[in-house]
């Protein structure tokens, strides 16, 4: 079995037929997924389709690009679902400042407050504002969470690990041609791995140029059982069972 840990197929504008990406994950032996919540509207959605299929549950956030549409619904969907396991995706990209930097902070703050309330894990999001975002998390024992998509530096794995956090790994580890990042994605621990989409985005090889969806994640634990030598029942194993540690799925 495998888990689905970060998706966005509850989105009104995804692309493919959902009854058929259902299908697809259940084949491929994906028999879980996360649906992540990206704004209020967003994560609105990802509750409703993880309250109509048994093997979903929902993130309820808002991306650090959208938190200046606004963010303090999110608090009043805290608890308002069983099918609610995680808050996020949440935290700081200054990689494009869709949403000003202080704004990006405000609404980080608030989703720990959130999470921390509520006993919830956080899926952050963080690109290239790393400096920012270890204080705030320092400044709030307690959390527990994956840094989602994670590409940045060994010593930035090694800070996350310490603070206990899971490591999000996706398709990009199956086309980068960065040697360090591979380097880094190596020497990720087993009990500290998690496997991801992020569908319909960023889809892993051999599939580029297609619509990613839950079932690719398949692929993903292919290249890395791979990689480390391993069979691919043994990788997801590990990593299923890291996902139903940290979402109690």
């Amino acid at each position: 079995m495998l888990i689905d840990t970060h998706c966005h197929i509850h989105e009104s504008d995804f692309p493919l037929p959902i009854a058929d990406v259902m299908a697809e994950a259940s084949a491929t032996g994906v028999q879980k997924m996360i649906c992540i919540g990206t704004s209020e509207e967003s994560t609105r959605q990802a509750i409703a389709f993880a309250e109509t299929y048994d093997n979903a549950w929902a993130s309820i956030g808002v991306h650090p690009h959208d938190t200046k549409d606004g963010y303090d619904e999110i608090a009043s969907f805290a608890g308002s679902s069983h099918k609610i396991v995680a808050v996020g995706e949440v935290g700081l990209d200054y990689f494009y400042t869709h949403s000003p930097k202080e704004m990006q902070i405000q609404a980080l703050k608030h989703h720990i407050e959130i999470a921390l309330k509520h006993d919830l894990p956080i899926i952050f999001h963080v690109r290239e504002a790393f400096d920012d975002f270890w204080p705030i998390f320092d400044a709030h024992p307690g959390i527990r969470g994956v840094l989602h998509s994670y590409t940045d530096s060994k010593e930035n794995l090694k800070k996350a690990l310490d603070r206990g956090l899971y490591i999000g790994v996706n398709g990009i580890s199956t086309f980068t041609k960065d040697v360090s990042q591979q380097e880094m994605f190596d020497s990720i621990p087993l009990d500290a791995l998690l496997f991801e989409t992020d569908a319909p985005f960023l889809t892993p090889a051999p599939f580029r140029g297609k619509v990613n969806q839950p079932a690719f994640v398949r692929n993903i634990a292919q290249y890395h059982a791979i990689r480390r030598g391993m069979s691919v029942d043994s990788i997801a194993s590990a990593t299923t069972a890291n996902a139903e540690t940290l979402f109690a799925i």
